[in-house]
């Protein structure tokens, strides 16, 4: 069996969500399906993808340890954010080409479950503490365990190139006030995450986590940029509340930092960033030998959705995953057939490959040109830059 032809499939669904997926054939009839984990920067991704087709095109898809370092390493430079990017759908797509040859769920190719289901947390998003609340509330009824919202005055809400003021002192204040309303709305038995998306400085972030202790969050996910990890031995110094970083991280190497100091609690590994389960599944056994949870960061479609799951059923350290909205609820015109959730828990089936697989037809209706576009933009009260 060989690759023959490796597609970009940037594509929106009857709802207008947005997805990048790419498809890997094979001359066996048998494809994979991943995806990009950066959308806004599809448009270059996607010829980093065409560029890696010269070494994949032609290539045994059993091979993906070989494939990832030819990827990685071949051209001389050590693989980026674009390229990691791009190596992850491909080296996602590989591995569900692998399941299906053999007719087997992927994750029965990593070691085998090691669990039934796998806990997820949803995006609680609104404008006002008070739909932050509502929507927690909600997703409590619902059946999630887990409830999670970020940081007051960026609540997801943005439009692109949209500029919006967040000061830090602020902010970090209405957060830890936030924090205490939502505890008392859902209860002592929900576990709360709280994204503070690396926007504040290291002070505030210290202040707010001090000041959130009594309220007991599961986590505080990025409260730190992640250019340098070894800050985090600054913080871990300072707080004494669970840390989850890591999405914005590329490769093994990034995370090694934190991993061996064990700077963090949680790994929020992206699977669609970090190079793919090849990559993953190397850091997650990694974090285990320091006893890390992997908490995989899936902001994106079924495809990202079906991969994490296969890499966390298949994982002892697992903490709770990521999960925007309930599978199945979302772009079934394009994607028929996505993983399962119940009650707060999602799995694969126990199908071939990663269990989810696209339309083509739909996909041929919704098919876009790459994009690429800015993320919404915060400035603090004097003009200055802050991270979204």
């Amino acid at each position: 069996m060989k690759v023959t032809k490796i597609t970009n499939l940037p594509v929106r669904s009857e709802g207008g969500a947005i997805y990048h997926i790419v498809k890997v054939d094979t001359d066996a009839g048998i494809y994979g399906l991943g995806e990009i984990g950066i959308m806004n920067w599809s448009k270059t991704i996607a010829n980093a993808v065409e560029h890696l087709g010269d070494l994949v095109i032609g290539a045994d898809p059993w091979e993906t340890e070989r494939l990832w370092q030819d990827m990685f390493r071949s051209g001389y430079w050590p693989a980026d954010l674009v390229y990691c990017c791009a190596m992850s759908a491909i080296d996602i797509a590989l591995w569900d080409i692998k399941g299906k040859s053999v007719n087997l769920p992927t994750y029965k190719l990593l070691g085998g479950p090691v669990r039934e289901k796998v806990v997820c947390y949803p995006h609680i998003k609104g404008t006002s503490q008070q739909e932050i609340i509502d929507g927690s509330k909600k997703a409590v009824d619902e059946g999630w365990k887990f409830v999670r919202w970020g940081q007051p005055d960026a609540m997801g809400e943005f439009k692109p190139n949209r500029i919006t003021t967040l000061e830090p002192d602020k902010s970090a204040r209405v957060a830890v006030e936030l924090m205490g309303a939502v505890r008392e709305a859902v209860g002592p038995d929900i576990h709360l995450c709280f994204d503070v998306h690396t926007q504040l400085e290291v002070p505030q972030v210290v202040q707010m986590c001090r000041d959130m202790e009594e309220f007991r969050p599961y986590f505080i996910e990025d409260p730190l940029r992640s250019e340098n990890p070894g800050s985090y031995r600054n913080l871990r110094q300072q707080v004494n509340l669970p840390i989850a970083a890591g999405e914005q991280w590329a490769s093994k190497w990034a995370f090694r930092e934190v991993i061996e100091e064990e700077l963090i609690d949680y790994a929020r590994i992206d699977l669609c960033i970090v190079g793919g389960i090849t990559e993953a599944a190397k850091i997650t056994h990694w974090a285990e030998t320091h006893y890390i949870n992997i908490v995989p960061h899936n902001p994106l479609g079924p495809v990202s959705a079906a991969v994490c799951v296969a890499l966390c059923m298949a994982s002892a350290n697992v903490g709770v995953q990521e999960m925007p909205v309930r599978p199945g609820s979302v772009s079934t015109d394009l994607f028929p057939q996505q993983i399962e959730w119940e009650d707060g828990f999602a799995w694969c089936p126990d199908s071939p490959g990663l269990g989810v697989d696209i339309d083509m037809d739909a996909a041929e209706r919704g098919a876009l040109d790459p994009l690429q576009w800015w993320p919404p933009r915060l400035r603090r009260e004097d003009g200055s830059i802050t991270n979204w």
